[in-house]
């Protein structure tokens, strides 16, 4: 194998043993375990959860649980042409040496590599041809939110935060592998005790039944006693649970190449189009000492330059001043730079020497999402434009240079209008600089279709076409006539397959298999992407995407409503209906 790395690029990303990586021994171990990342390494190692869970089950004595990630080109064709398996990162081993394979699903786009993967593992690829001698296959993350359109493949989903739920599974799971590995006890027996776990979600024991105009007519557990519905595991107590403080340091470049530290799980606002708060919910916070304790923990164990404070509206967290303040002061000898994600402006007033200023100056980036103040009532975005102008002078006062904007396209009740606000908005935020420093500022605008995902308000809303979504692209282009703001565009045919791929229903299984038979892999990755290859795979299994991203009544079963998310799906209504300017909710 050693040979073989010298001739593939990057290989420092298959060689593991880097500084902090669990160094157990496999053989002694009882419980085998393999995370899964179904995209590159250096993408996966910027997966905060992985490395949460990875960090869990190696603290436990009788466990090892080992990294793999989708090998780059050159790698799988090493692989399949020297006939090799894909092996983990830490012992080399096979991965169907393992006893359980578990994947983390953050992307609809991700789902033909999981398929890739297991193919490479030499492993079937469907549950129900996997037998006893085959590792279990199972999968969390964001995308479990609606885990039916990969159903055929996964034996079970743990459906929302797994630090808990992980450990009971694999209770369970011990007190029965003796004798389901000596065919002692069915498959099927063991899954329906894993299925007592809170948030565990085995598709082979659910029936799904639909109409003839492919709607689901109906969808209940085989056996009695299991739950109707699946409710969403939640973490109670964020100061309790494990932060992976020993950080695993790659020897190469990740897309997040820094300690990522959650000072939050959830968020206070309510977008009606993000997933995110539906997936986090509901809302808690660390306290600022524990934050400062495990920042200090994972800096000691690493000694990486940056430290990125994560949550979904990190501007939202008490005091967060003075928990940047204090965290610059510890760390301004070590010459560590403090990072943050998207800001509300509000949190940036008058603070701009505790705060902008003392955070690495790479940009600053918003989110209003919406051109117009009258969009941005109706999907609930909180944003005021009087804050940001004023937020955005005083950052241009601070030495900063550009701006990020993010906006969305194909929100409910758009128009001309809104799509003009857009560039209007944009404009207005270069020029403030002119005023300032004689010069506008550059805007980079990232423009992307929305995608209107499960458990949110906007569920029920039809999605634009790629037609559609093209003609606004060229309206944009003709309103932008200053160079100094820069459009940036989602790819639509993407966004039209993770629109179809997220709203699925278990029928989609078949489309990804025929897919990934074509050489579907990477689908995230425009290199890669192959639009034409899943319009074949469709149109050979008879199945129309346009019929899962159409508007559906507020009364139809959709294929994810058997997951409770601590959100009704009345709740959800109320606010669909408020988001379409309907104001009797």
């Amino acid at each position: 194998m050693i040979e073989d790395l010298l001739t593939v690029r990057r290989p420092a990303q298959y060689l593991g043993n880097e500084w902090n990586a669990s160094k157990k021994d496999f053989d002694s171990c009882f419980l085998k375990v393999a995370l899964g990342f179904p995209d590159l390494y250096e993408i996966g190692m910027s997966n905060l959860g992985l490395r949460i869970i990875y960090g869990i089950l190696n603290n436990i004595i009788d466990v090892t649980c080992e990294r793999f990630f989708a090998p780059e080109e050159d790698m799988e064709k090493v692989l399949r042409d020297s006939g090799q398996r894909l092996f983990s990162l830490e012992t080399n081993r096979d991965l169907a040496e393992f006893d359980i394979l578990g994947f983390s699903l953050g992307s609809e786009l991700n789902y033909t590599n999981v398929l890739n993967l297991l193919e490479l593992s030499g492993l079937a690829l469907q549950s129900s041809q996997r037998d006893n001698l085959s590792p279990l296959i199972i999968a969390g993350g964001p995308c479990a939110l609606n885990p039916e359109p990969m159903a055929d493949f996964f034996d079970l989903f743990i459906i929302g935060e797994a630090e808990e739920a992980v450990v009971e599974f694999l209770d369970i799971y011990r007190k029965f592998k003796i004798d389901f590995k000596k065919g002692a006890i069915s498959k099927e027996l063991l899954l329906i005790e894993l299925a007592k776990v809170e948030g565990v979600y085995v598709p082979s024991l659910y029936n799904a039944e639909y109409n003839q105009d492919a709607g689901l007519k109906s969808f209940s557990p085989k056996i009695n006693g299991l739950p109707v519905r699946i409710k969403k595991r939640v973490v109670e107590d964020l100061d309790s649970v494990y932060f992976p403080c020993n950080w695993v340091t790659p020897y190469i470049q990740t897309i997040h190449d820094r300690i990522t530290l959650e000072i939050s799980r959830g968020c206070p606002n309510r977008c009606r189009f993000c997933q995110a708060r539906t997936q986090y919910y509901p809302l808690r916070n660390r306290k600022k000492e524990k934050v400062i304790s495990l920042a200090k923990q994972a800096y000691d164990s690493s000694g990486y330059e940056e430290l990125s404070l994560a949550g979904l509206s990190v501007s939202d967290y008490p005091n967060i001043v003075s928990l940047v303040s204090e965290l610059t002061d510890i760390f301004k000898e070590e010459a560590v730079n403090l990072s943050l994600p998207s800001l509300k402006a509000k949190s940036l007033l008058g603070n701009v020497s505790t705060l902008i200023a003392k955070i690495k100056k790479t940009g600053l980036t918003f989110a209003p999402e919406a051109g117009t103040r009258r969009l941005r009532r109706l999907i609930s975005k909180d944003f005021s434009e009087e804050d940001f102008f004023l937020a955005v002078s005083e950052a241009y006062q601070a030495g900063y240079q550009h701006l990020k904007l993010y906006f969305l396209i194909g929100l409910p009740t758009e128009n001309e209008e809104d799509l003009s606000g857009i560039i209007n908005f944009a404009k207005e935020a270069s020029e403030l600089k002119r005023k300032i420093t004689g010069g506008p500022a550059q805007i980079n605008i990232s423009i992307n279709p929305l995608i209107p995902k499960p458990h949110t308000p906007l569920q029920w809303l039809k999605m634009d076409s790629i037609e559609k979504n093209k003609e606004k692209q060229s309206y944009l282009y003709s309103r932008n006539k200053d160079r100094r703001l820069k459009l940036n565009f989602h790819n639509f045919q993407m966004a039209h397959l993770e629109g179809v791929l997220s709203r699925g229903d278990r029928k989609l299984s078949k489309v990804i298999m025929t897919a990934h038979r074509k050489g579907a892999k990477f689908d995230a990755w425009s290199n890669y992407f192959s639009y034409l290859k899943w319009q074949e795979a469709f149109a050979e299994e008879g199945i129309d995407p346009q019929k899962y991203l159409d508007e559906k009544p507020i009364s139809a079963l959709l294929a994810w409503d058997f997951i409770d998310t601590g959100i009704s799906k009345d709740m959800l209504a109320k606010e669909y209906n408020l988001a379409l300017g309907n104001n009797s909710g």
